[in-house]
């Protein structure tokens, strides 16, 4: 029966995760659409530090999006594992890539065709290899887990890292390294998404007719959500509103889950109770994730699509028989091969030369 009630909490927390990404991956473009019309309305910039975007309908209707996708995303923590269930933030980068193409103008050619499809196929791994259940159930369980040397640490960390970059480095290099603000996105995610994992687990205590609101955790856990995703929220708005979205997205996905995973791996130990081909799936799949995000994002500029495909092994063919055809004239003409012969070496490259160049021959 346990196992029976533990698959069912798994398709729900799946169905779960999917939903959110569909409305995380919308909430991006139409943040991006209101951040866009004010600065062409000329209103000072989140980038900047300007807060006008409070008075812009677009942004909120984002946010809105978003926060539908949060608690999707917060229901999911609650049936799933966090091992499945933020990689699977993968897929709020294929909405967002598809919708940039149709209300950014943002192409989307054949590299970011095969990078959704590596996306998906690396998903689907990670919900194979998947822990089906999960070992933390009570909140006495979880303060027990948030108490773990280890943990604290790693939470100790987090903050002083976080810290410096919002105080020291962010002033400095915040405009001009994407990294900046993205990093400090991602960092506090993976404290908000511990904080998310014990309200969920203190949600199904209530329901379950468990004194949760005597429990101090749970009036722990809610503050330390609002400051974390807050300051998310601040810093996500700046990295948009500065650098493309296309760029944003995935750094954000790949520091986010990595920082998540890491997290995870300290205070759940999920992957202890996990067969070493699971972990190997596991992590193959997010790597599969990651190509798939740098396909789609890395040559987003490069018009290239399978109709140029032909053109450009055609334009090769071209060049290398129009080689070997001045080399067929140069040889046919006897007193004239061996100027020939000196013109072609005389232009080849030092670069030509290193790989072997047919002029060489």
């Amino acid at each position: 029966m346990s196992q029976t009630r533990g698959r069912y909490d798994f398709c729900i927390g799946l169905v779960l995760a999917m939903s959110s990404s569909i409305f995380i991956g919308g909430s991006f473009i139409l943040k991006k659409k209101g951040l866009l019309r004010l600065a062409r309305k000329g209103s000072m910039r989140a980038g900047q530090g300007g807060h006008a975007y409070l008075k812009e309908w677009l942004w909120w209707a984002g946010l809105l999006s978003m926060g539908a996708g949060e608690v999707a995303n917060f229901a999911a923590y609650a049936f799933a594992p966090a091992t499945l269930v933020t990689p699977l933030g993968a897929l709020s980068v294929l909405v967002s890539a598809i919708l940039s193409s149709f209300f950014l103008n943002e192409k989307l050619n054949l590299h970011g065709k095969i990078g959704c499809l590596l996306s998906i196929l690396g998903s689907t791994v990670m919900v194979i290899h998947a822990p089906q259940e999960e070992e933390v159930e009570t909140l006495n369980e979880m303060s027990h887990k948030l108490g773990d040397p280890g943990f604290v640490v790693f939470a100790t960390l987090v903050v002083i890292v976080s810290l410096i970059l919002i105080f020291v480095v962010g002033p400095r290099h915040g405009q001009t390294n994407i990294l900046v603000y993205i990093t400090i996105c991602s960092v506090i995610g993976a404290l908000s998404v511990s904080c998310v994992k014990g309200l969920g687990i203190a949600i199904k205590e209530f329901f379950a007719g468990k004194p949760v609101l005597k429990h101090p955790l749970s009036w722990i856990l809610v503050p330390s959500l609002v400051v974390c995703v807050s300051t998310q929220i601040n810093y996500l708005n700046r990295a948009l509103d500065i650098f493309n979205t296309s760029i944003v997205t995935p750094i954000y996905y790949v520091i986010f889950t990595t920082s998540v995973l890491t997290c995870s791996a300290i205070l759940f130990k999920e992957w202890q109770h996990m067969a070493a081909d699971d972990i190997i799936g596991t992590f193959s799949g997010f790597l599969t994730i990651i190509v798939g995000i740098f396909l789609l994002h890395a040559f987003k500029d490069v018009n290239f699509t399978l109709a140029n495909l032909p053109l450009s092994l055609r334009k090769d063919d071209r060049a290398a028989n129009g080689t070997l055809l001045s080399m067929h004239d140069c040889l046919n003409h006897d007193e004239e091969s061996s100027a020939c012969l000196g013109e072609m070496q005389s232009t080849e490259t030092p670069a030509a030369r290193r790989n072997g160049s047919l002029s060489a021959f």
